[in-house]
């Protein structure tokens, strides 16, 4: 972790008038914001690094804010707070170039947040280099990624929100990417490992775009990354594919498109998870989970998962499925106990 001087720190921090209010400060309204925010955004001069953002929202009317960062993450759900009241949160975010898809733009230089709700309220922010931080990376596809623009969202664009201060999510999944290509790639898996250290989670799923890879090369990739994490002292999480959205007549999902059985007839979800049971990885089973959830959604109330009603796509998630798949992913870490169950927001 990158050592910060006592004065680079105060250069980092930024607050709002609480109480007492310096005189340059007098005439603006309570709870206004320093130089950096506006009533919808914060920009912070900032290193690539993990931070520990603190919020205080609220004022004098009932407000409603939520937080995103960096390329559209969720970093903090839509948050109510009565009319008069404030309130303390803080979360941990990770910055780095690019800030979004690894192989994508670059985007800006620093830390950016924008508000948003129903009624975004501010009163103070402070952002300090995060110190005790647990590191989850996350592998994978164009489901799982930060998506660059409406109306695309990745799972693991909407996973920060699910939790505290002190969990920094660091998202390297890729469009378009297989394990063939995520292994090849010096933007992906030769960016990835040197980063992780002792007790980081990598979380893998890997498999909508190797359409065209044999089981043996399949199973070997996923064991090279594997490998490769326990190698740096990181532990893998195996994670299968979310399915995709492709009914059959009976209103279930049991066909080889919806769960990602390949041209070669790769059964992709049973390999990783004959992968994980015989290198004693954990497995977060999400095609299970999702396959449950779309069927017991039925073929119209599904559509809002996916991407159906705006552009006929069944494999793509909306911003309102890749929440509720981003939760499915929460719920298997906590109860694999891979992260602190007081770091987690949970309902």
């Amino acid at each position: 972790m990158r050592r910060f001087t006592p004065a680079l720190l105060a250069a980092l921090t930024l607050t709002a008038a609480v109480t007492a209010v310096p005189a340059a400060e007098a005439a603006q309204p309570p709870g206004s914001r320093t130089d950096g925010c506006t009533s919808t955004a914060c920009h912070f001069d900032v290193p690539p690094g993990a931070y520990d953002v603190r919020v205080v929202l609220g004022g004098d009317a009932a407000s409603s804010t939520a937080i995103s960062g960096e390329t559209r993450r969720a970093l903090l759900p839509e948050t109510a707070v009565p009319a008069g009241e404030r309130l303390a949160l803080s979360f941990t975010v990770n910055v780095r170039t690019p800030e979004g898809e690894p192989t994508g733009a670059a985007g800006t230089d620093g830390l950016d947040l924008a508000l948003g709700g129903a009624a975004p309220a501010l009163d103070r922010i402070r952002v300090t280099p995060a110190r005790h931080t647990q590191q989850i990376f996350l592998v994978g596809d164009s489901t799982v990624c930060d998506q660059p623009g409406d109306p695309y969202a990745g799972w693991g664009q909407r996973l920060p929100q699910y939790f505290h201060k002190g969990v920094s999510v660091a998202n390297y999944a890729d469009s378009g990417e297989s394990t063939v290509t995520y292994l090849g790639n010096p933007q992906l898996w030769a960016t990835v490992q040197p980063q992780i250290s002792r007790g980081d989670l990598v979380l893998i799923q890997l498999a909508h775009n190797d359409k065209t890879t044999d089981e043996g090369t399949y199973r070997a990739n996923l064991e090279t990354l594997v490998a490769g994490v326990r190698d740096k002292g990181g532990k893998p999480v195996l994670v299968t594919p979310i399915v995709r959205r492709w009914f059959n007549a009976d209103g279930t999902l049991n066909n080889g498109t919806a769960l990602l059985v390949n041209g070669l007839g790769v059964d992709h979800p049973a390999v990783v998870r004959a992968v994980a049971a015989g290198r004693g990885v954990p497995l977060v089973d999400l095609t299970a989970r999702t396959k449950a959830l779309v069927e017991s959604l039925g073929v119209e109330g599904s559509k809002a998962l996916y991407l159906y009603n705006e552009k006929r796509d069944n494999t793509h998630t909306s911003v309102h499925g890749a929440t509720v798949y981003a939760g499915l992913v929460r719920d298997e870490l906590l109860a694999r106990h891979l992260v602190p169950k007081g770091m987690v927001r949970v309902g």
